[in-house]
């Protein structure tokens, strides 16, 4: 007798991507998958409950190139990503059915992980699931590393932060309140700056696209100088930044969304303020951090109980709405961190 199967929404990539993503550029299709797994198996069954729809997937869009932190995406394969999952089976002596786990999962209904090794179990279930995909996981995990141990930050000092209003800058400004630091963020929309100003208690904030000169800007809000600049756009961003840079000045790089969908990427003129200044200007990522998460973990948790730092989240029902809600990292649709809602547990 054969063996039950599930149905299984998948999302592909249609093909290589250049220039800004579209909804056309992903399939959603139908499969089936085997509702456990066969005799002798060592692999996990997995129920994806939420999807995290983050700006690096970009760049697993294009074509492979050597210089990548993370492989590109396969034409004709199943998208992947960060997710919150269920285990539905196991053939895994570390995990058991029913157990709650966040990590690198399909963008599908139902997913088979051979490997689980990227997968944690998920040790508080009294706060919202979904928080495993942006304050409790990955972009959590960036904003702390990167504000805590790249920019490493003293009481009252200037922090500028920008797509202050994301997964990750909605975070690093909160952070930067409770040290004491005086924080501005900048964002694309009335609606995003009033969020700053108003509910994540950034000291300003402006909206970058009514500006018509970036430096003019920064100077109004830092008449005397920005000592840390937490990085997440590049571009026209970074070059008025590096004018506003106080002497000994950090820039922790997380990300620089102006450029990736640009087949010829922007340049930066004010080079020399790196010199001038003696600024420290480090790139990271995420995953060469992951020995931090446990303090982290620990950090944040306390935050969120004591009601120290708030999270604002964009989430959309279904996994057909996945594409979309992508392709809107792009176009600034979001409003905080953006989610997918698979299923219910």
């Amino acid at each position: 007798m054969a063996s039950e199967e599930l149905s299984n929404k998948r999302i592909l990539l249609k093909s290589y991507v250049t220039g800004f993503p579209s909804e056309d550029d992903m399939i959603l299709t139908s499969a089936t998958v085997p509702a456990k797994l066969p005799p002798g198996s060592t692999a996990l069954l997995l129920k994806n409950l939420f999807l995290s729809c983050d700006p690096y997937m970009r760049s697993r869009m294009s074509k492979p190139v050597a210089t990548s932190y993370r492989a590109s995406y396969e034409p004709g394969s199943v998208i992947v990503g960060y997710g919150v999952s269920k285990v539905i089976d196991s053939g895994n002596p570390d995990f058991k059915v029913g157990d709650l786990v966040w990590g690198i999962t399909g963008w599908e209904e139902y997913t088979v992980v051979e490997s689980p090794q990227g997968l944690s179990k998920i040790k508080y279930t009294d706060i919202p699931l979904s928080y495993y995909t942006g304050i409790l996981g990955m972009p959590g995990l960036t904003a702390y590393v990167g504000f805590n141990h790249i920019c490493s930050p003293k009481t009252g000092e200037t922090v500028y932060v920008s797509a202050a209003s994301g997964a990750v800058g909605q975070l690093v400004g909160q952070f930067a309140k409770l040290l004491g630091c005086y924080v501005v963020g900048s964002a694309g929309s009335k609606e995003k700056v009033d969020l700053l100003k108003n509910k994540l208690g950034f000291d300003d904030a402006f909206n970058y696209k009514e500006e018509k000169d970036l430096d003019a800007a920064l100077k109004r809000c830092f008449p005397d100088g920005i000592d840390i600049y937490f990085e997440n756009v590049g571009g026209k961003m970074l070059d008025a930044v590096l004018l506003n840079m106080k002497v000994y000045g950090r820039i922790a790089v997380c990300g620089l969304i102006s450029q990736y969908n640009l087949t010829q990427k922007e340049g930066i003129y004010n080079i020399m303020a790196i010199l001038q200044k003696r600024l420290r200007i480090q790139g990271f990522i995420e995953p060469d951090h992951k020995h931090l998460y446990p303090e982290f973990l620990e950090t944040i948790i306390g935050y969120i109980r004591e009601g120290k730092v708030t999270y604002v989240e964009d989430i959309v029902e279904g996994i057909e709405k996945a594409p979309l809600a992508l392709v809107g990292l792009f176009t600034g649709q979001n409003v905080g961190k953006q989610v997918v809602l698979v299923a219910h547990e």
